[in-house]
């Protein structure tokens, strides 16, 4: 009998280990520093579990060699995923995007069902006990060193998560656990994170939120794009648009601009002639109510105060010009980024275990046999909406293969 050691109890780490033990050739150890199993995964899509995307493609992945994903992605595509909660009784639910949770709501209920999953395949589960070093062994196989003993491992999956979520499990432990092996990291960013914006406005506008179109550019050049929700904090702005733009501004640092169109799908000119249109409906209206029923109310009020107009003002004394500059200021509202939040905020990491050092069928150590590497600790990361749960799914389940390759038993 093989022993298989699994070094890290989140989503890659639990479905690697559930698949490495469908062979019953296999005993399967997997080892997690937290108290339970799982507990980064209770935060994901807000205590809900965004657990998939049914869209998900290459397009969606991110790293120095993003395509060393697609091997993963293809051998368990979404479609797959869902197969196998939906056997281990889990019910799911598709919402706008592609967004699949469960039908619950509850994080819980994916983390309970992968537990069963674990108990059921006859997994070992050593909770509380940190893995501090790996050793290769002389004629193969590698010694697990924990709290208070050591393990010998004929196979061993590394999956430790990456470095983003301190509260919640997020550890160096994986880069530093693979760097005696041979396999270096590139540069970490936190991604799916916060972005940090001058101070002028979000302070009064926090907790609105909005349907927007986000562009994020610097020096000129358009740096990325999103659609969708944006909520302002007290520091700058968060929500799905501004976690998919976070990316780019860990990587360009201060000195990006943020350009928020509140009014997306409307024109220029369709934005000035609705704005006409109530002026002249209500002429006798302060300025500060222009925007009253097109946008949030604290959001209208201060376009106005952005566009330096005295929100006293009757909106008959308001000229074409100044209609067509809150127009403008609806479709092109400005922001300077001054960076991000950091790690112990971010959902995901940015960067990783290059992954030019592995087998992307298989997901094995070019130069270290039987050691496999998986999920978020990877140089791999994805879009907000369900796509890096895929990974950590389609990876995990990769590398519970054990080198085996597509067809074979």
């Amino acid at each position: 009998m093989n022993t298989v050691a699994v070094i890290g109890g989140g989503a890659s780490g639990m479905m690697a280990a559930i698949t490495a033990a469908e062979d019953r050739d296999n005993r399967v150890i997997l080892f997690e520093r937290q108290q339970r199993v799982g507990r980064k995964l209770l935060a994901t899509g807000n205590g809900r579990c965004n657990l998939t995307n049914t869209g998900a493609s290459g397009e969606n992945y991110h790293g120095e060699n993003p395509e060393f994903a697609l091997s993963a992605l293809e051998s368990f595509t979404p479609a797959d995923t869902l197969a196998f909660f939906h056997s281990l009784g889990l019910l799911t639910a598709e919402e706008y995007g592609g967004r699949v949770y469960p039908l619950s709501n509850s994080a819980n209920s994916v983390v309970d069902v992968l537990r069963f999953a674990l108990e059921s395949a006859g997994v070992e589960l050593r909770a509380a006990c940190p893995v501090r070093e790996l050793r290769r062994g002389r004629s193969g196989g590698y010694t697990v060193v924990f709290d208070g003993g050591s393990l010998f491992a004929d196979k061993l999956i590394v999956c430790c998560g990456g470095a983003a979520g301190a509260k919640l499990g997020g550890v160096m432990d994986g880069y530093e656990l693979l760097k005696p092996l041979g396999h270096k990291r590139t540069r970490l960013l936190p991604s799916l994170v916060q972005l940090v914006t001058a101070p002028e406005y979000p302070r009064a506008l926090k907790g609105v939120r909005a349907q927007v179109h986000l562009t994020l550019s610097s020096g000129g050049v358009t740096l990325c794009e999103s659609r969708g929700e944006l909520q302002f904090t007290e520091n700058g702005v968060s929500g799905p648009t501004a976690f998919d733009v976070s990316r780019a501004a860990a990587e360009t640092g201060e000195g990006a601009l943020l350009e928020i169109d509140f009014l997306d799908g409307y024109t220029q000119r369709e934005a000035e002639e609705i704005l006409a249109h109530r002026a002249r409906r209500f002429p006798e209206l302060p300025c500060g109510e222009l925007l009253t029923g097109v946008l949030h109310n604290r959001l209208g009020k201060m376009l106005i105060k952005y566009c330096a107009l005295d929100a006293s003002r009757p909106l008959s004394s308001l000229g074409a010009a100044e209609l067509s500059r809150v127009a403008a200021a609806c479709r092109g509202f400005e922001l300077r980024v001054k960076g991000t939040e950091g790690f112990e905020s971010a959902q995901v990491t940015h960067g990783g275990i290059k992954t030019s050092g592995f087998d992307p069928e298989t997901l094995e150590s070019w130069f270290m046999p039987g050691l496999f590497v998986c999920g978020e600790l990877l140089d791999i990361d994805a879009d907000c909406g369900g796509y890096n749960l895929q990974w950590a799914w389609s990876s995990g389940r990769l590398a519970g293969r054990l080198g085996k390759r597509s067809g074979e038993e």
